[in-house]
């Protein structure tokens, strides 16, 4: 963790509101408003916010998903450019989405899922595919059986693992990792959250990791930076932002975080309260 892998200078991703018989523009929507950081290989980057503060949406243009509007987005020293180099960055870069089942082809079972990025990159042999699709899904903590059934067939965790072993599948070195527990069950969260940190320390993975709870970013995260109205309002080491935050927004955050102890809730209450 000597050098940053990837660097956002002045990141701003706008989308224009049109209106009129002319439709147009006349304003803008800032979604992502002038964000700047480093995430050091290796490292975990928690992302936290609400809901439409802009997390998901600057994810989605580190990846290229989303157009830049503006600013520099530095990835091992190299400045991003998607327009020509889209095929070659999708195998440095990956994303793990929410929703893994909107994101899983129905059509196509497991093998075949996990078999055609290995083709088109030509990661593997030809001969090999087949082997490299079962070191995969044990990888993810899958049977090799699964690659012959259909992404209806498994539940919610499972499918979530069949998309982590498709991002790991084009040996990436930065993998988004957009919400991917926020939709599960909180056991199978715990268990998805576990495979992660597994992968990590074996593959060496660095991450950024999207969330709105603050109890998944905590236990998984080196750093947490904490997103409102498209900004960056404040970034430090995980036990900063819980023991002694400076913004008021992430104050409130740590407010709304669940104590299971009911006397250190109030205490948690009370301080918000004096802080307000």
């Amino acid at each position: 963790m000597n050098k940053p892998l990837l660097v956002l200078a002045n990141v701003k991703t706008y989308y224009p509101v049109k209106t009129g018989f002319m439709n147009l523009k006349t304003d803008y929507i800032k979604a992502v408003d002038d964000v700047s950081f480093e995430l050091m290989a290796g490292e975990t980057l928690g992302l936290v916010g609400e809901s439409g503060c802009g997390k998901s949406t600057l994810g989605r243009t580190i990846i290229g998903l989303e157009p830049l509007t503006e600013g520099r987005i530095l990835f091992n020293g190299n400045e991003l450019n998607f327009k020509t180099e889209r095929v070659s960055l999708s195998k440095q870069i990956q994303i793990v989405f929410q929703d893994p089942y909107s994101s899983l082809n129905p059509r196509q079972t497991v093998g075949k899922l996990l078999a055609e990025p290995l083709h088109v990159h030509k990661i593997v042999a030809k001969n090999e595919v087949e082997t490299e699709v079962e070191r995969l899904l044990e990888l993810v903590g899958l049977p090799k059986t699964a690659k012959e059934r259909y992404p209806h067939e498994f539940s919610g965790g499972q499918r979530q693992r069949i998309g982590i072993a498709r991002a790991l599948a084009l040996r990436p070195k930065l993998i988004i990792c957009d919400e991917p527990v926020s939709a599960l069950d909180v056991s199978i969260q715990a268990q998805i959250m576990n495979l992660f940190k597994q992968l990590q320390q074996e593959l060496g993975l660095t991450y950024l990791f999207i969330a709105h709870g603050l109890g998944a970013v905590k236990y998984i995260s080196d750093r947490i930076a904490v997103m409102y109205a498209g900004k960056i309002v404040e970034i430090g080491s995980a036990e900063q932002i819980f023991t002694n935050p400076q913004h008021d927004y992430t104050k409130k955050l740590l407010n709304a975080y669940p104590v299971p102890d009911p006397r250190k809730r109030s205490i948690v209450v009370q301080q918000g309260q004096n802080d307000a």
